[in-house]
């Protein structure tokens, strides 16, 4: 049979190198950073991490994780029901509730786990998920395990929520779904507006925090503190391999009762092993840092005005944004790529996305600022990004 299979894999992946979109693995040797060197030796500067704090390679997070296997050990070979629960899992837990202002927390490997983990536990047939069409990927896959009704509504358009929350008024449970930034716009979701209609129609309200928290806000605390969402949002997922320090491991957190059976019935957290003790160990000194000063998310803030403000008046077409997410707007998949490569050459590591990633006709770089980056790193990422773009007819000389 394989010979067979094999054929098919053949001729797709084929086709896919031939229409340029072929995704290659570019190799870094370096730590995580503004400035990475890949395998080929080349020195790169990095405009296409989610590290947007700048912590990745944080000094303090990587002395805090070798503490942390000196008095917990390197991994905990278990689940966490069974003897994969520390007392730093603990800690942890209560440092993020504390953060969001939430009940409780409960960790997994990865945010994709814990979207993965939520809807299924909670939910039945007779209640209903009213899901954002933008929305992760690891949000879809974690609705699709649940056999609640699903109901899905325009990329915050809040009359098109609404008129689904009017067609699911007879099932039992509601709950709205979205991401709290889009990753691949960087809009951020209304949600006081979300909260306002959750409330009028009896919904409950859950929100993926992953590319939101630690950028906006005011201190970077998130959607909830964008809006002044305190109390209004019942479930927040998040990720600790983005802003907070670029590891791996993701949470939810909210109402006690919530976690509470996510803990007895969630598969991903009953089945896969603990959070390793170095990540936990880090993950706390990160929120020691975040509580000690707002000064990275200050800084990310004023690079992402800058670059966003060089960008559109050089006449790149760039969506609105919200956040730390610049997506430079090419619709072409192939132009995306061809683009990509050759800013590389530049010295400018981005990367292109293109349908399924975003919509068909929707491709684009999104360029990712971080409080890691330097006025120099901006204007020289700025610098290649007109020459370039002259070169491929995105802008007019």
């Amino acid at each position: 049979m394989y010979g067979k299979m094999k054929q098919f894999l053949t001729e797709e992946l084929g086709s896919i190198e031939a229409a340029g979109l072929f995704k290659q693995e570019r190799i870094i040797t370096s730590p995580q950073k503004a400035d990475i060197q890949i395998n080929t030796g080349t020195n790169l500067l990095n405009f296409c991490a989610n590290n947007y704090l700048g912590l990745s390679d944080n000094p303090r997070l990587i002395d805090a994780a070798k503490q942390a296997m000196d008095t917990h050990g390197y991994g905990m070979s278990s689940v966490r029901f069974i003897c994969g629960t520390q007392d730093l899992h603990k800690q942890l837990e209560k440092t993020i509730a504390d953060y969001f202002k939430t009940d409780d927390t409960i960790l997994y490997a990865a945010c994709f786990d814990a979207n993965g983990g939520l809807f299924e536990p909670l939910l039945g047939e007779q209640d209903a998920i009213i899901s954002d069409a933008l929305n992760h990927a690891s949000i879809i896959d974690g609705v699709r395990l649940c056999k609640a009704k699903r109901y899905r509504y325009a990329n915050a358009d809040m009359a098109d929520l609404e008129r689904c929350l009017q067609e699911a008024q007879s099932q039992r449970f509601r709950i709205i779904a979205t991401d709290g930034v889009f990753s691949m716009d960087g809009n951020v979701a209304p949600m006081d507006k979300i909260c306002d209609l959750a409330e009028k129609y009896d919904a409950l309200v859950m929100v993926d925090e992953s590319h939101s928290a630690g950028v906006v806000g005011k201190t970077g605390r998130g959607v909830a503190e964008l809006f002044d969402c305190y109390g209004r949002i019942d479930i927040f997922t998040g990720t600790l391999g983005k802003s907070f320090g670029g590891a791996m491991g993701g949470f939810t957190t909210g109402r006690k009762e919530i976690i509470e059976m996510l803990r007895q019935r969630s598969r991903p957290y009953l089945f896969s092993n603990s959070l390793a003790p170095m990540i936990v160990g880090a993950s706390l000194e990160m929120f020691n840092i975040l509580n000690e000063s707002d000064i990275l998310h200050d800084k990310l803030m004023t690079n992402v005005a800058y670059f966003y403000e060089k960008m559109t008046a050089a006449g790149f077409d760039i969506k609105p944004t919200q956040s730390a997410i610049c997506a430079v707007m090419l619709y072409d998949a192939k132009l995306s790529q061809d683009m990509a490569a050759r800013m590389q050459e530049e010295g400018i590591y981005v990367t292109g996305f293109y349908y399924p990633v975003v919509p068909q006709g929707q491709a684009r770089i999104r360029v990712q600022l971080s409080a890691g980056h330097e006025r120099v790193h901006l204007d020289k990422a700025i610098e290649a990004f007109i020459k370039v773009g002259q070169e491929m007819g995105v802008l007019k000389n």
